[in-house]
């Protein structure tokens, strides 16, 4: 699964260039142009980093981070801040408000996804690694394949997501809505019920060679993939 990135960038040609060179990387992207339209977004789909704009129109970029690191669902999701403020006081300032990291205008597009990449490896590291692993499940991302305990298990395309999805934050507990938005897109269309399909089929499949369950279910609240 791609890594999911909001671009907050009110000057279109910046947010065009963020847009297309992140996407030639591999993220997915979405792009707001001020700050109502960039806490919008965030309402309907939490990223996995923010690229913020400091000088957003309606409501600031430093606003913005704020409000981020105060809601509970969002406090802990990557941002790095973007902005024409050189002084010191003004990146102190950025990233004392809870900005991971500070990019000055005008930016070098490699330098700034190699900022990306190292910001997202450092706080989620399952994004950016071509190997995960949680207990004794191991996925290879290069080649879409998945052994536990060294025997292979053979996964369809939508129940490698979604061990992929659960592999990225384990022993979290997901709701159904949560997994549907997160495996299958929230432009797309699925009963809620079809979650439980391919959970079983996905619990079905890692127990194939023995061993424990590793997908918990919690009542009345969804699902979540064992730490250990």
């Amino acid at each position: 699964m791609k890594p999911f990135i909001v671009i907050a960038e009110d000057e279109a040609s910046v947010s065009e260039l963020l847009r297309y060179n992140l996407e030639a990387h591999g993220y997915e992207t979405a792009t707001a142009t001020d700050g109502d339209e960039a806490m919008l977004l965030l309402d309907e789909r939490t990223p996995d980093l923010m690229l913020l704009d400091w000088m957003l129109p309606k409501v600031s970029g430093i606003e913005i981070c704020r409000r981020v690191r105060s809601r509970q669902e969002t406090a802990n999701l990557p941002i790095i801040m973007l902005t024409a403020k050189t002084e010191e006081a003004d990146r102190i300032r950025g990233l004392e408000t809870g900005a991971d990291d500070y990019v000055t205008k005008p930016f070098s597009t490699n330098e700034l996804v190699a900022r990306v990449k190292a910001v997202l490896r450092r706080i989620r590291p399952a994004l950016v690694d071509d190997m995960i692993e949680v207990g004794d499940i191991a996925i290879d991302r290069t080649t879409h394949s998945v052994t536990r305990q060294g025997a292979n298990i053979h996964l369809g395309p939508t129940e490698f997501r979604l061990l992929e999805y659960f592999a990225q934050h384990p022993g979290r507990v997901f709701s159904r809505e949560q997994l549907l938005d997160g495996v299958w897109g929230s432009d797309v269309y699925v009963e809620a019920r079809t979650v439980d399909v391919h959970v079983g089929r996905l619990r079905k499949a890692l127990m194939s060679h023995g061993g424990d369950n590793p997908i918990r279910t919690v009542r009345s609240a969804g699902y979540s993939l064992r730490e250990s």
